[in-house]
């Protein structure tokens, strides 16, 4: 979606709302099987003392899987939006957006701040025990029955153990 700002751009203290659906195909993330409703995103951009700022938030409803235990999870993301809109960015900052024209591509803009955001794991829960390494079994619904292994630094004295 290009969002035209030419009636805010020599306006100190004009703004311009926006709302909008971002298209999923642009978020893919190995953990994130689906989206059951596109993430939305509102705010408004808004000249302040001639620097254009963009603010909101965008909510994501995201069916993941489990960095751990592999389970699937629903999880829902909120993220306050912020930005900074230049007319040239000599020094391709990543923390400034440039204008084209007079229109910005709210799509790649908020895209990116989506990604930028995102967790770098995935977890159903926070104290998520994880699988067994052994047989596999998720912990997280009761102990495995496998024989803890030891440290192999006491493997002589296991063998007392086993007498």
């Amino acid at each position: 979606m290009r969002l035209n700002l030419s009636a805010i751009i020599e306006v100190p203290g004009g703004s311009v709302p926006f709302q909008c659906e971002l298209d999923t195909e642009r978020l893919d993330f190995p953990s994130v099987r689906s989206y059951p409703r596109k993430p939305f995103a509102e705010g408004r951009v808004f000249n302040e003392a001639g620097i254009l700022r963009l603010e909101g938030t965008l909510t994501a409803e995201m069916i993941c899987v489990c960095d751990r235990c592999g389970e699937e999870f629903e999880s829902r993301k909120e993220m306050p939006l912020e930005a900074v809109i230049v007319e040239e960015n000599p020094e391709d900052d990543p923390a400034l957006f440039t204008l084209e024209g007079n229109e910005i591509d709210l799509d790649e803009i908020l895209s990116t701040l989506f990604v930028l955001d995102m967790e770098t794991k995935f977890l159903c829960r926070e104290d998520c025990k994880g699988l067994c390494p052994t047989c596999g079994r998720n912990l997280n619904l009761g102990p495995c029955g496998c024989r803890k292994s030891l440290d192999p630094r006491f493997a002589v004295l296991e063998q007392l153990l086993d007498k």
